[in-house]
């Protein structure tokens, strides 16, 4: 049953630039926050405002307008049915203010054992939450009401190991990636009815094994070239499409590439992007020109120690990235040299975020290794919480905010 204790639309003033977090990896979704006296240490003991348990299993990252931290979640239900829900949670105070279930329960579809049935993060503007769970379907949420303004759940597709691309907003559409064993295009709804302004499928030849066609990558729009690019990876290939029409401007085919997560990157003129499971990779590619730029874009390539999960993030002319196994690497973003090479303890999924001149990076046991973003090796504190941390976390201002499996922290400076 829905439950909606406090009407977000008058809690507070309208929140300022910094105290946002509308979609995953934030802002541009680059991982880059404004955040300020953000702690260098922390633990459960230590600069937590709040913690708060969480009901269910999902692995999408918080976003928030400055009042409220929003999330879905997966509840299992009896006859191995899954109930999927956003929560809300009050920026202040941690109480859980909204459990909304967004779609009925519905046959859970297997999934892989690190994957949840919520990892999608949403999207979030004034006055509405989109959310997508990959073939189990997309809705949309009045944040002010708790109502469900619409629900889209005919674009099917069996992507194996469970949901991961998470959707974004591109004028008054709601874009998302659907690559999976059996089919792969990517969609555009209308946000404001959730129909289908345009559907366009991929092209081009895949391997002929289903298990290599699907992807999980979350697409970013970038301008380069005198125009808008909606630069969206799947399996083999990275395309590059007019996000208001889903026309294919160019494509970059990479050899093996699938199951892709990481995010790409857009700057110093160059897009950066990981290949996927097989053998990851990272290349840099110049986002010019039409048709199949293989031979003539790619500026370089890093051939190994590349992550699969976890995307990278670029900061100035340096990228920083931890391989899944924990190996982490800064590399020249202009010319793909490797500065340095460090092993850190421990798996990773979740993306890192560079904040307060600094970089957070959060290992499935729930450590966060704290680095500086210089071209030699810093560490500058270790820190750990309860739980596994699978989702990527989020910024408002001055504080930092951690989703485990169990709870969502609130974590800054007392």
């Amino acid at each position: 049953m829905t439950r909606w204790i406090l009407l977000i639309a008058i809690l507070g003033s309208i929140a300022r630039a910094d105290d946002t977090w509308p979609q995953f990896r934030g802002p541009g979704g680059q991982g880059h926050a404004l955040g300020t006296n953000l702690p260098l240490t922390f633990g459960e003991d230590e600069h937590v405002t709040w913690k708060t348990a969480l009901p269910g299993e999902g692995w999408s990252s918080p976003v928030s307008d400055g009042r409220t931290l929003w999330m879905t979640t997966a509840v299992e239900q009896a006859d191995s049915q899954v109930s999927l829900r956003a929560l809300g949670v009050d920026v202040a105070s941690g109480k859980l203010i909204a459990n909304v279930e967004v779609l009925p329960p519905v046959a859970a579809i297997p999934k892989n054992s690190k994957n949840s049935h919520a990892s999608p993060s949403p999207v979030l503007e004034a006055g509405r939450l989109y959310m997508h769970f990959g073939t189990y379907g997309s809705a949309c949420l009045d944040t002010a009401t708790g109502k469900v303004v619409w629900t889209r759940t005919d674009l099917h597709l069996e992507h194996k190991e469970g949901p991961g691309s998470s959707p974004l907003l591109y004028g008054d559409l709601m874009i998302f990636n659907c690559d999976g064993m059996d089919v792969q295009f990517v969609v555009a709804l209308d946000k404001r009815t959730g129909n289908v302004v345009w559907k366009t499928k991929r092209t081009g030849e895949l391997s002929p094994n289903p298990d290599f066609c699907k992807a999980y990558a979350t697409p970013l729009v970038i301008h380069a070239d005198g125009r808008d690019q909606l630069i969206s990876p799947g399996a083999w290939q990275v395309v590059s499409y007019e996000p208001a029409t889903g026309k294919e401007i160019w494509k970059v085919w990479y050899t093996p590439g699938f199951s892709n997560v990481p995010r790409p990157l857009f700057g110093n003129g160059l897009l950066y992007v990981c290949t996927g499971f097989g053998k990851p990779q990272l290349w840099a590619i110049k986002p010019e020109g039409t048709g199949d730029i293989t031979e003539t874009a790619v500026v370089w390539k890093l051939p190994k120690q590349a992550p699969a999960n976890p995307s990278p993030i670029l900061v100035g002319d340096t990228i920083f990235m931890v391989a899944d196994k924990g190996v982490a690497t800064c590399v020249d973003a202009l010319t793909g040299e490797v500065i340095w090479t460090e092993r850190l303890a421990g798996n990773f999924s979740a993306s890192p975020i560079f904040v307060d001149g600094r970089l957070y990076f959060s290992c499935e046991d729930g450590t966060v290794y704290v680095i500086a973003p210089e071209r030699e090796f810093k560490l500058l504190a270790t820190n750990h919480l309860d739980g596994r941390l699978m989702a990527s976390p989020a910024v408002l201002h001055n504080a930092m905010f951690f989703r485990s499996d169990t709870a969502l922290y609130r974590i800054e400076q007392k």
